[in-house]
């Protein structure tokens, strides 16, 4: 059972992830493609690295559970922007990522405003954790590409398409959850 505690290491951890993010945004618009990609770099060690002390150490949190997927969510939400407004990600690409994640959490906000215990209910699904590993590959690969001037156009497409139709199935699979979830709390207060 997570504990209400705030300020654990994993916690502090994540709150450092986020804060990366804008450091990210600079380095990459700067065009200091090398420090966006050591800044990338360190922000998904440390995703790891949190999830992993957490459980180690047993500091898990509800507060932990709660930031820890917004914080990555904020990290390749603005990295795809950033891509995809410079050209280097398809549009369509990110638009699918952005949606996905404005759905989920728009969704949980929604249920928990409508009561609904979402913490007790939800997990993460496999195909979400694909999902966030083939986007966090995509980003890899370009910020890859352009940092130390890798040719990775070959692999990119497919990594793209495949990217893309896990977003998409995993995606569909959150709101089904959620409507579902919905429909049971509307039936208890029938």
């Amino acid at each position: 059972m997570p504990s209400r505690r705030i300020w654990t290491i994993p916690n502090l951890i994540t709150i450092f992830r986020i804060l990366l993010t804008p450091g990210f945004v600079i380095a990459y618009l700067d065009s200091n493609f090398l420090a966006a990609w050591l800044l990338f770099m360190v922000a998904g060690i440390s995703d790891g690295l949190d999830g992993f002390l957490a459980r180690v150490m047993k500091q898990r949190t509800e507060f932990g559970a709660m930031i820890d997927p917004l914080a990555d969510k904020i990290l390749l939400v603005t990295s795809f922007i950033c891509l995809s407004a410079q050209g280097v990600v398809p549009v369509w690409l990110t638009v699918l990522a952005v949606s996905r994640d404005l759905i989920i959490v728009g969704g949980l906000f929604l249920l928990k405003f409508y009561g609904v215990e979402v913490e007790k209910r939800i997990d993460p699904l496999w195909t979400s954790k694909i999902t966030t590993a083939l986007q966090l590959l995509v980003i890899f690969s370009v910020l890859s590409g352009l940092a130390f001037r890798l040719d990775v156009s070959f692999m990119r497409p497919w990594l793209e398409i495949v990217t893309a139709v896990f977003t998409f199935i995993s995606g569909a699979i959150y709101l089904r959850r959620g409507l579902l979830m919905f429909a049971d709390e509307v039936e208890k207060g029938a």
